[in-house]
């Protein structure tokens, strides 16, 4: 009898390699959603940031009213519109902050956003803008829902506090 030698792969030889490349290019789909996953948090926590900046720089600019600022921001109904249109008039301190007020939560509400300026903890009389987006709010608690529980963010918390005055 005549031994025959094998030439060639095996079909084991082959399942295992396509074992081996589908391990791989399910790792690569993978680590493709957690970077598309990270840029998205990372977009969202730029525009909170903005969010922010713009109205800390809007209340330094119209520093006389920041009381209304605080007042105006906590109550949803004042969110939304104001009275005076400042681009086009002339404006009181009050009338400017109840227009900077619904101009920042429309664009929040426009991005998913919440914001909120509130007292920042372990501070001397310091006021911290927060801007929170996804599940989470922009009120500090021991809710699952809320942005900070005291000095520290709450577990899985989505959101950015700046510290202003």
């Amino acid at each position: 009898m005549l031994m025959k030698y094998q030439k060639g792969v095996g079909m084991v030889e082959i399942l295992v390699a396509l074992l081996i490349l589908a391990i791989g290019v399910l790792g690569f789909v993978a680590l493709q959603y957690r970077a598309l996953e990270a840029s998205a948090e990372s977009a969202s926590r730029i525009q909170a940031i903005t969010l922010a900046r713009d109205l800390a720089e809007r209340i330094r600019v119209n520093r006389n009213a920041f009381s209304v600022y605080e007042a105006q921001i906590q109550t949803a109904a004042d969110q939304k519109g104001f009275k005076t249109n400042c681009i086009t008039a002339n404006c009181t301190d009050t009338d400017l902050a109840d227009f900077d007020v619904s101009q920042i939560s429309n664009r929040a509400a426009s991005s998913g956003m919440t914001i909120n300026i509130m007292d920042c903890q372990n501070t001397n009389n310091r006021s911290c803008i927060y801007v929170a987006w996804g599940d989470s709010s922009a009120t500090n608690g021991p809710n699952a829902g809320d942005c900070t529980n005291g000095n520290a963010y709450n577990a899985n918390s989505t959101c950015v506090i700046m510290e202003t005055y």
